[in-house]
């Protein structure tokens, strides 16, 4: 009975992160549909800006990456609740970048945002390290690709 429950348990809060992590990516999403045309293709971009059809598949492997991330860190014994309000901190800020990028068309203040969610990252990756070592390296492919956007963000900032 134990067994059955506890199996229950891992499956119901994996169920959780994955809608709270996906969250983040409806948020954007829709922002990203809703305003990002015209305004988007306009833009001057650097010869490093991959295709558009790139982004979904991309993201859709880290948000997965990060949910299971933050489930193994969950089922961990020497887990702490400060990683994961850290974790839930930066999964708003992650929302909220695609908000001022795309839906207010801030360009300077999406890299501010990006900036904080790198950090925000990087305390994770930190803290994951000291109790779970695959949480910490499922979190590397997303802070990676993250600077790759902070190196796009930039350089759209700087062509516009």
């Amino acid at each position: 009975m134990y067994n059955t429950n506890m199996l229950k348990n891992k499956f119901y809060s994996l169920i959780l992160f994955l809608i709270i992590t996906f969250s983040a990516s409806f948020t954007g999403g829709l922002v990203s549909i809703s305003f990002k045309e015209p305004w988007y293709s306009s833009l001057v971009k650097s010869n490093y800006n991959p295709p558009d059809w790139i982004f979904a598949p991309v993201w859709t492997t880290l948000y997965i990456m990060m949910t299971l991330a933050i489930w193994f860190f969950w089922h961990s014994k020497k887990r702490d609740v400060n990683t994961i309000y850290i974790y839930f901190i930066h999964i708003v800020f992650n929302a909220t970048w695609s908000i001022v990028f795309f839906g207010l068309h801030q360009i300077f203040f999406a890299l501010v945002v990006l900036v904080i969610l790198i950090t925000l990252i990087i305390i994770l990756i930190i803290r994951f390290k000291r109790v779970n070592f695959v949480s910490y390296y499922l979190m590397i492919p997303y802070l990676l690709w993250c600077f790759y956007a902070l190196f796009l963000n930039y350089n759209l900032m700087v062509l516009n």
